[in-house]
């Protein structure tokens, strides 16, 4: 299989802006993808944010396994971090957000009474993280409108926007930045299979085989229920070499053509239409119509 890397021209310059922004700022809200909390956290990021009381958001928690996310949020805890939960679309987890905020920022509050600053100034927040995270749904949720373009796709966010909030939040929204090369091809599927990396460079049967194999070995049985298909009818799919791909086990590429078939994704000779199927699967996924998924363990 293929080592998936994408860094387009605009992350340099962000990478660029965040630097320079560094220091303006109070906190960094680092969001992350629940479904992967350790792929879709670039390395990059801690070294852009030393120094900073850093909040780790799990974005999108309603579309992965809450047992999961659980034990995420236990491990990536630590004296300069605190992780919380969240799914950005629907507000769920915008109250603790709030408190972790307040806790993170509480000695900055005191020093500024210390000094004879009364009230309290507006937090400064950068928010970063991988594309397609939630960053600027985030924003839209905690400033009650809509004021960051938003898009189910990675590369929206361009350039740096800084919008305030009702609620004592002055917030920097950043472009989704990745990092110039993945050492784990394995990061690179990842990534590709929740939609931080853009689909134009792609083959998407790789994503959709790398899945399969993925919730084969993780959550047995998951394919079986969403698209109706037995054992039998993997089966019933001979090793044809004409129908192999170099270096993927031909059970994945059978499941792949059996969800073709049950979905109707033939080409003419009533062949599986694998593109299509792939599509498909990927789709779903992402979607969450197969069930609340995390792809990576603690």
């Amino acid at each position: 299989m293929s080592n998936i890397q994408w860094y387009p021209g605009h992350m340099t310059k962000a990478v660029r802006n965040i630097k320079n922004d560094i220091k303006l700022v109070d906190i960094i809200f680092e969001l992350r993808d629940a479904r992967i909390p350790n792929a879709s956290s670039n390395p990059d990021i801690n070294e852009l944010t030393a120094g900073k009381k850093r909040l780790i958001v799990l974005n999108k928690a309603d579309l992965a396994d809450e047992r999961l996310t659980g034990k995420w949020k236990e491990k990536l805890n630590n004296d300069s971090c605190t992780v919380i939960s969240m799914d950005s679309r629907s507000k769920k987890g915008t109250g603790d957000l709030y408190r972790s905020v307040e806790e993170l920022i509480r000695e900055k509050r005191e020093r500024d009474h210390s000094r004879g600053i009364t009230g309290n100034r507006p937090v400064k927040a950068l928010v970063c993280g991988i594309p397609n995270v939630g960053k600027s749904t985030l924003i839209n949720t905690l400033l009650g409108r809509a004021s960051a373009k938003t898009g189910n796709k990675p590369g929206v966010t361009k350039g740096d926007q800084w919008v305030s909030s009702d609620t004592g939040l002055l917030l920097l929204d950043t472009p989704g930045i990745l990092w110039p090369k993945f050492s784990d091809p394995t990061v690179g599927f990842l990534l590709a299979s929740i939609g931080a990396i853009s689909d134009t460079i792609l083959d998407i049967e790789e994503v959709a085989i790398f899945i399969i194999q993925k919730l084969n070995d993780l959550y047995p049985g998951i394919l079986f229920e969403r698209y109706g298909f037995t054992e039998e009818d993997i089966s019933s799919h001979s090793e044809d070499e004409d129908l192999c791909i170099p270096g993927v086990d031909y059970r994945s590429l059978a499941i792949l053509d059996t969800i073709a078939e049950k979905r109707k994704c033939l080409k003419k000779g009533a062949l599986p239409d694998r593109e299509k199927a792939a599509k498909l699967i990927v789709d779903d996924l992402r979607a969450g119509r197969l069930g609340k998924i995390t792809l990576e363990r603690p």
